[in-house]
């Protein structure tokens, strides 16, 4: 077989595989998100009603990451055991039924304990998806696909911001509060995807009835032979490794502090939009916020293609963290220019979303196996309580000055800590020389 005609077959079955799984994954991903985030739009009438202030509000909303860091390594670990089908479809079934719910509560306290439950509710799910596309997809390829399925967090909000606004602004059926219907309206969808979860989704490759037996084989062998390597190279990594190793504890740092930004965007945004401009609609609102989403799911697409074709991963991680810090900065210096700040939240957006394929390569450079399934959990359990503590600590910034602009230099600083960080590790940095030595163009046989 020419080298040739081996790409060919490699890159088809590649893509048969992507298209089999991945639109699925990413409809449910932009659910969950749209799910554990909506709260951000809500928050425009939610909290006048419900008398919340911004510390409150931070609070509340960052406590769907708590409950996710408790019960996120035990999902995982499940998951492993069960199988993505049966434990995805759970996930699905149980997080739309309190997302849902969500639209019910009279209090702040009510509120703080349902976001509770819905974390506790979705936990898992990212870890187990990206645990899955680690049976499915070589190194080569890994970095392009989660960014891939990742596209579903800035689509999310691209569709959550005008939908909710129109809710908000249109919906008050049966005497109901239109915020009270954003969380229902969008709740129930995960619901009805969990039972189509069990029809669609395929454990393992063994199991896929659309692949060849040499489509198998040629997948199995990349697998096996990768997951030799990374043995050869770093040896057997134990339970505690995986859950609290240096590397594990390094990686997710410098996720947390992604964590910071994505959250504090994701639940304040809305509210700084409507900031800017107090003539702003709801729906208006949802459609401004949703366009830095809309740039930043091409520039997620290709930095990490860009990231796939060269080899090369911290760069690719770090520099979108610099750029984003600085824009934060320079937020400051465009108060009450509506379009420039609207341009650096566009920016800032893209900046933030674009590591996502190149960091996620990076924890698949040394784990394998149930390790993976541990430590890739690990690091999103650990991180994701940068959601909490990014929406707290910018609400009680905003509480105390009366400006947003205390928040944003505290999340420009972790950004660039992490961006500092990540440069400076030195296990990736040979990993990435390995992976840049697998890229040279082989010889035709």
């Amino acid at each position: 077989m020419t080298a040739a005609v081996q790409t060919d077959h490699i890159n088809g079955t590649i893509q048969k595989i992507q298209w089999r799984i991945l639109p699925f994954l990413i409809v449910l991903y932009i659910i969950a998100f749209i799910d554990r985030s909506n709260i951000g739009f809500a928050a425009l009438k939610m909290n006048p009603d419900l008398g919340i202030t911004s510390t409150q509000f931070g609070i509340a909303a960052g406590l769907f990451t708590v409950g996710y860091f408790l019960f996120e390594v035990p999902s995982n670990i499940l998951m492993h055991r069960y199988g993505a089908r049966k434990w995805i479809a759970r996930i699905l079934f149980t997080w739309g039924a309190v997302a849902a719910c969500t639209g019910f509560v009279n209090n702040y306290l009510q509120l703080a304990i349902v976001r509770t439950i819905l974390g506790i509710a979705e936990a898992g799910f990212f870890p187990c998806v990206l645990l899955y596309l680690t049976y499915w997809f070589p190194e080569r390829q890994r970095a392009r696909v989660v960014a891939l399925f990742m596209l579903a967090l800035p689509i999310a909000t691209l569709i959550a911001g005008p939908l909710s606004g129109l809710i908000l602004d249109h919906v008050h059926w049966n005497g109901i509060a239109s915020w009270r219907w954003v969380f229902i309206l969008e709740g129930l969808p995960a619901v009805l995807l969990g039972f189509l979860a069990l029809r669609i989704l395929v454990d393992n490759p063994r199991d896929a009835k659309w692949l060849t037996v040499e489509e198998k084989a040629w997948l199995a062998g990349v697998l096996e032979s990768e997951a030799a390597a990374k043995v050869k190279q770093h040896g057997t990594v134990s339970f505690w490794s995986s859950l609290g190793g240096v590397r594990i504890w390094l990686l997710a740092f410098i996720y947390y502090a992604k964590s910071v930004a994505v959250y504090v965007l994701a639940f304040y945004s809305p509210q700084i939009v409507k900031g800017l401009s107090h003539t702003l609609s709801s729906t208006a609102v949802g459609l401004v916020n949703g366009l830095p989403y809309a740039v930043a799911t091409l520039v997620m697409v290709w930095w990490a293609r860009r990231s796939d074709r060269t080899g090369e991963r911290r760069w690719h991680v770090a520099l979108p963290l610099f750029v984003a810090g600085i824009a934060l900065v320079l937020m400051a210096l465009s108060a009450g220019n509506l379009w420039v700040s609207i341009v650096l939240l566009t920016v800032i957006t893209a900046a933030i979303y674009a590591p996502y394929g190149p960091f996620w390569a990076m924890p698949s450079l040394f784990l394998t196996g149930s390790s993976a399934a541990v430590g890739l959990a690990a690091i999103n359990s650990i991180a994701n309580l940068g959601g909490f503590i990014g929406p707290v600590a910018f609400g009680a910034l905003k509480d105390s000055t009366g400006s947003i602009y205390a928040g944003l230099a505290f999340v420009s600083l972790t950004l660039v800590a992490a961006g500092i960080l990540v440069v400076r590790l030195r296990f990736v940095k040979e990993a990435e020389r390995r992976l840049r030595a697998k890229l040279r163009p082989t010889v035709a046989t």
